[in-house]
């Protein structure tokens, strides 16, 4: 068994094959095609712009939902959906979100669960909407039951489905041009930073989700993320990718011996690079030395909403850094 830290990771990155289901290309149906405008991704708690006519049909990951209303009492059992819908100008629409939601701090935290999902505590909360990120224990079709419309939007295995998510959400909460601007300046931003990455440098690294240690390889979300800079994942050499994540030996990173190491491990577990040059036959590596070990924020670095363009930020400086 993977320690629960890791089996969280891989729910959120997905691991469990839920990503991806409706996402690319996902359309939502309504009276009116939202403008591009390109700004950034800043949480805000004001109602955007009610462009979008009710009722609107989404197309999720749980195939098209149509909500008849612009929802008031929306219940987030994602955290990067919470994530969303703050920055969309959904905040003031939101009257609850899991235990998980940790930003924006205004986010009504409750003891719901996304993983352990309680039905009738759900209906309790008396949501006009209800968003996930995976279907566990039945819950959406029992909320269909019940009569709630659920938004599945599950975890996303390409840029593009973070912009598609967000733009899901804006048309189901009548938020269209708000969530049109944040896509677009999300997608503004990693362009750019892609585009003005050092070329040619062949950098390797190492991102670590857990001190067992996990990783992530290329074919996930963040290694995605990773490979916009021209970066060489050492995990991809792993003998067993096991779904994208593979349980690397200490003594495989010692050999790899990457030009770059990403922490995603530094609020749960205390990882830093002291930390790491305790470890058996660390002190010595590149990265360890050289100061090129880099400390990332575990919620921006696991969830693919809005600040995954503050996780393409920190990489960019990093490449930067050893670039020069």
């Amino acid at each position: 068994m993977r320690p629960l830290r890791t089996a969280v990771a891989g729910v959120v990155l997905g691991v469990l094959g839920l990503a991806g289901c409706g996402q690319s290309g996902g359309t939502a149906t309504s009276a009116s095609p939202p403008p591009s405008a390109p700004s950034n991704a800043a949480p805000s708690n004001t109602a955007g712009s009610n462009t979008a006519a009710f009722p609107v049909t989404i197309q999720a990951g749980n195939g098209a939902v149509t909500i008849d209303k612009r929802p008031e009492h929306i219940v987030s059992l994602s955290p990067t959906a919470t994530e969303i819908l703050f920055a969309i100008g959904a905040g003031g629409q939101v009257s609850a979100v899991d235990d998980q939601s940790t930003y924006p701090p205004e986010a009504p935290k409750t003891s719901l669960s996304g993983f352990k999902p309680n039905l009738e505590a759900i209906a309790a909360a008396k949501p006009d909407l209800v968003v996930l990120a995976n279907d566990l224990k039945g819950v959406v079709a029992g909320l269909g039951k019940v009569g709630v419309p659920v938004l599945l939007e599950p975890a996303a295995t390409k840029l593009e489905d973070t912009y598609d998510q967000i733009r899901d959400l804006g048309a189901a909460t009548g938020n269209v041009d708000k969530a049109e601007e944040v896509a677009g300046g999300v997608k503004q931003k990693i362009d750019a930073l892609a585009a003005a990455a050092p070329k040619g440098k062949s950098l390797t690294y190492y991102h670590e989700l857990d001190t067992t240690p996990y990783a992530a390889t290329s074919s996930t979300f963040i290694g995605q993320v990773y490979a916009l800079f021209g970066l060489k994942n050492i995990a991809d050499e792993a003998p067993d990718a096991a779904g994208g994540y593979p349980k690397l030996s200490a003594e495989f990173v010692a050999k790899a011996d990457p030009d770059l190491i990403f922490l995603g491990d530094t609020k749960c577990c205390g990882q830093n690079a002291a930390a790491l040059a305790k470890r058996p036959g660390w002190s010595g590596l590149a990265a360890v030395k050289q100061g090129r070990v880099v400390e990332l924020d575990d919620d921006v670095a696991s969830r693919w909403g809005p600040r995954v363009a503050d996780l393409a930020q920190a990489v960019s400086d990093a490449v930067q850094k050893a670039a020069g």
